[in-house]
């Protein structure tokens, strides 16, 4: 999978009926274990917060959405930065007003 979140986010936001919603414990789980993974895949952050606005009454969109994230994590699973262990230096900046 090429992009992170690929369904069109008027849809996440839209009306939810009753037959569409799925259930919450399951969506709630997913959810929390995909938060463990912010820390070490920051790509991921705005799409997690997204979904973690929807922990009350989630819909089947939001459901899919949360497993093309599993999908894009498991294709990009070798994806990652490789450091010189040598000659490691890290220099930060910060423009401050």
């Amino acid at each position: 999978m090429n992009t992170l979140m690929d369904m069109n986010f008027k849809k996440l936001c839209g009306e939810v009926s009753s037959h569409d919603l799925v259930n919450p414990s399951e969506y709630r789980q997913l959810i929390r274990e995909l938060m463990f993974l912010v820390n070490i895949r920051p790509n991921i952050c705005f799409v997690i917060n997204t979904l973690s606005q929807y922990m009350i009454k989630p819909s089947f969109a939001h459901w899919i959405v949360a497993n093309h994230v599993l999908g894009y994590l498991h294709g990009t699973i070798n994806i990652g930065l490789r450091y010189n262990t040598k000659d490691v230096r890290l220099h930060g900046y910060s423009d401050v007003d």
